[in-house]
């Protein structure tokens, strides 16, 4: 993890704003020898929820095929 202080973050927030976001490594600022802030990359979310748990759900059994069961529905 890169460290700096905060004058030199002052200096070069920009350019190191874009490396962060490159490399995904975070930076910690400090003040006076002591950290005091961390930069880091943002997550970026899924523009859309489909095949987002892909690998992650399992199905077991069938889940086409009607069940045994009937049910009333209210008219």
């Amino acid at each position: 993890m890169k460290t700096m202080s905060a004058s030199e973050f002052k200096a070069k927030c920009l350019k190191i704003m874009d490396e962060v976001a490159l490399s995904g490594e975070p930076v910690t600022i400090t003040k006076n020898g002591k950290p005091v802030a961390q930069l880091g990359p943002c997550k970026k979310k899924p523009k859309i929820g489909f095949g987002s748990l892909k690998g992650q759900v399992r199905i077991t059994g069938d889940i086409i095929s009607p069940i045994d069961v009937e049910w009333e529905a209210n008219k």
